[in-house]
């Protein structure tokens, strides 16, 4: 096999195809992607420094979305890259190590945003039902604890992709139809039993995904009836409006995730590969790029937050209402 150790069939490298079927438009789709990714770059960098600096920024939510900005930032960093070699300069080939390390990093980054989203929809919770001990419940050991605890949890059940797949022999090649290591992906190019892949997979997909929505669920559940037994029209509108963004980046996050997911193990045949892969790289682009935005339009503090920063002491950032 072209590139393969013969004696462990393991491979030297893989090849990554990009967007299969549509190899004479990649100059064209790069353009969009190295476009999303400047702004996501830009715009979580921006927030992380505004957030930083800002003395009325220096609380839970805030810091939770700072927490938010890195998991972005440093995703789609591990992917667009190497994806913009491949379509600007064909270097298809990555290391099967490397490979096994972008989709370790793709799988935990991709497991910790979804654990940000629901301590970001604990947050909203205290802050809507107990307002009066907010600052009391979430303090800075307790939102480190919790931001410790969602990483540790995302690299604990990430690390086993890694060993499952470097078990696994590869006999029939080592192109990968994807313009990056995802982890079914690589198991489907083995010519062993990746059965155990798939199961583990839809377990951590579960343990991860499900139990966040479940949780973020809940949360706004309750948030929804404490809202709704304000006497005051302002007050409820008040309320909800710290909502929107946080339901904005759910929405930006989940809709393309659970898209990637169930098309990988159920609609193969019915969607054109093109599109999934399309598709999949916006899972991984889309939340970094529009996050920032949604914030800063949705968020009143983090506007006045960019007016000051832009117009030196001439605006005054105000308190959270």
């Amino acid at each position: 096999m072209h590139g393969a150790n013969s004696s462990s069939l393991i491979p030297k490298f893989f090849v990554l195809n990009g967007v299969p079927g549509l190899e004479d438009a990649h100059i064209w789709i790069s353009l969009p992607f190295c476009f999303m990714y400047v702004l996501a770059v830009l715009g979580n960098c921006g927030l992380l420094y505004l957030i930083h600096h800002e003395e009325a920024l220096h609380r839970p939510m805030y810091y939770f979305l700072a927490l938010l900005s890195f998991t972005d930032v440093t995703l789609c960093t591990t992917t667009v890259p190497n994806m913009l070699c491949i379509f600007w300069f064909n270097l298809k080939e990555i290391d099967f190590n490397a490979c096994l390390a972008q989709m370790f990093f793709v799988h935990m980054l991709t497991g910790m945003e979804s654990g940000v989203l629901m301590l970001m929809a604990l947050d909203r919770y205290v802050a809507i039902c107990y307002p009066l001990r907010y600052s009391t419940i979430l303090t800075n050991a307790v939102i480190t604890k919790a931001g410790l605890a969602t990483f540790l949890r995302s690299v604990t059940l990430i690390i086993p992709f890694t060993f499952l797949t470097k078990r696994l022999p590869y006999c029939h090649g080592n192109f990968i139809p994807h313009t990056y290591c995802d982890h079914m992906s690589v198991a489907k190019v083995s010519c062993g039993n990746f059965k155990i892949n798939a199961i583990y997979g839809l377990m951590v997909a579960l343990l991860i995904g499900v139990f966040d929505i479940c949780c973020i669920s809940v949360s706004y559940t309750m948030i929804l009836r404490a809202v709704v037994s304000l006497s005051s029209a302002d007050a409820r509108h008040k309320a909800f409006s710290t909502c929107t963004s946080h339901i904005c980046a759910i929405v930006i996050t989940y809709v393309p995730a659970f898209f990637t997911f169930f098309t990988h193990r159920f609609g193969g045949h019915h969607i054109p590969h093109h599109v999934h892969i399309i598709v999949a790289n916006l899972y991984l682009l889309l939340p970094p790029t529009m996050n920032p935005i949604v914030y800063g339009v949705k968020t009143k503090q983090i506007r006045e937050g960019v007016i000051k920063f832009l117009l030196g002491d001439k605006v005054v950032l105000n308190q959270d209402k």
